[in-house]
């Protein structure tokens, strides 16, 4: 059910309900009034009685009957009046007999011959005498029942505007959001402009605040997929044409000297491209991350081992010794919280870049410290114009020997960003080797 439909039910069930208990509430609260009203006239009527006792006349004197009063019923009225030994002094009409209550004082509710009625009792100061003057509550209920009666009527007349009227404004008040739905089913797939939260109702500005930070993320990661596209298509052209044109070599060689040839060629374009896909891989899961899923405390040894036993093969193809320096006992390795996958993929990486470009022969070095983590190699010094474009896409310096795609160092400066790190790079001690840092982003 719609937002609009179920504010709608909520409404036209609700008001009836509230509609008929306002009008207990006033049935009730007339019934009061009406009692207040006949009680004060019927003390009134039993003091002036007893005030007028001395001028009674005779005992069991019957008054004469009242004169036409307009409207109202008198017969529902009764008067009575007794002496000290019970005698009946005074009645105000034949056939309705008040019953003696010598106990009684105010009001009392009774019934006799059928009917119910409220008599108040009224005790003279020397005990002389008892007045009681009563009223038939059929009088009070038809007063009631008649004031109700004559608010029912416009009552119900107006419910049906009353519920017309919270229908319309209904709609009214949802009218934002109809309009917005409408905006939003207009839109084509690749529009992803703010919406205008401007002249929104406050209930709305929230769900628009998020959604235009929905469609700046989406925007993002769609820029970032064509761009990972179009770099994707333009460097598996290269070698894929490479390897076409050394199978070509080596299904015309005609001897054995070639053929090895070929197939080494061969064998290194497919060495190259399995690792630019790999990279690709990687580069795409890390870029299709906006915020780690989950920051554990890391542990350093497990990913240090295992990114070291990855490298291992061509540490040991270009005679590379490896070596890590933890801090001293007691302190710990670069405290972190973090996706240890990820972590693990960078070590792996800044490892690779080191081992593969660093001279053969030498040594590559991992040391932790208590803020951040450090490789280094003996390679020559980079120049300022390579260590301004490290990190951009499939970007490597001329000259190269070794297998590479040039996104080593984007994958890793991804991660870093994602764990709220900092990846730097510079020259060793006295301007020897390759250095690249990790740690904190305000670090210097």
């Amino acid at each position: 059910m719609s937002l609009q439909g179920r504010l709608l039910v909520y409404l036209l069930l609700c008001a009836p309900v509230v509609w008929a208990i306002a009008l207990l509430a006033s049935a009730d609260r007339a019934r009061v009034e009406v009692n207040e009203l006949f009680d004060t006239e019927i003390i009134r009527l039993a003091r002036q009685v007893q005030a007028t006792l001395a001028g009674a006349s005779a005992p069991g004197q019957v008054l004469p009957a009242p004169a036409p009063a307009g409207e109202a019923d008198l017969a529902d009225l009764a008067v009575a009046v007794w002496d000290a030994d019970g005698e009946l002094l005074l009645v105000d009409r034949e056939g309705v007999q008040l019953p003696r209550r010598t106990d009684a004082a105010g009001f009392v509710e009774m019934t006799f011959d059928g009917n119910p009625w409220r008599v108040y009792y009224l005790q003279s100061p020397r005990g002389e005498w008892l007045v009681a003057a009563g009223q038939h509550l059929h009088e009070r209920d038809e007063l009631v029942q008649n004031l109700v009666g004559s608010q029912l009527l416009p009552w119900l007349l107006v419910l049906p505007v009353l519920l017309l009227a919270m229908v319309w404004a209904v709609r009214q008040a949802l009218a934002p959001v109809r309009t917005l739905t409408s905006e939003l089913q207009r839109r084509s797939a690749d529009d992803l402009q703010p919406v205008p939260a401007t002249h929104a109702p406050a209930e709305l500005q929230p769900l628009l605040a998020a959604m235009n930070g929905l469609f700046e993320r989406i925007d993002t990661t769609l820029a970032r997929e064509r761009r990972f596209t179009a770099d994707a298509a333009h460097e598996l052209r290269t070698p894929l044409a490479v390897l076409r044109a050394q199978w070509d070599v080596q299904r015309r060689a005609t001897g054995e000297d070639e053929r090895r040839q070929a197939e080494a060629r061969l064998g290194a374009g497919l060495d190259r491209l399995d690792r630019l896909v790999a990279q690709m891989l990687s580069l795409s899961k890390v870029d299709a991350t906006d915020r780690l899923a989950a920051a554990i405390p890391v542990d350093w040894a497990p990913l240090v081992e295992q990114a070291m036993t990855d490298v291992l093969p061509l540490a040991e193809r270009r005679r590379i010794e490896l070596g890590c320096d933890w801090p001293p006992a007691g302190t710990p390795a670069f405290p972190l919280r973090g996706d240890a996958s990820l972590l693990g993929v960078l070590l792996r990486n800044l490892l690779d870049n080191a081992v593969r470009y660093a001279p053969a022969g030498s040594a590559v070095g991992l040391r932790f410290t208590a803020t951040g983590l450090r490789v280094e190699n003996a390679g020559p010094p980079l120049p300022a114009e390579t260590l301004t474009h490290l990190g951009e896409r499939f970007h490597r310096p001329e000259g190269q020997t070794e297998v590479g795609s040039g996104l080593g160092i984007s994958i890793a400066q991804r991660i870093a960003a994602l764990h709220g790190l900092a990846l730097r790079y510079r020259a060793g001690n006295g301007g020897i080797g390759v250095v690249a840092e990790l740690g904190a982003l305000s670090a210097t």
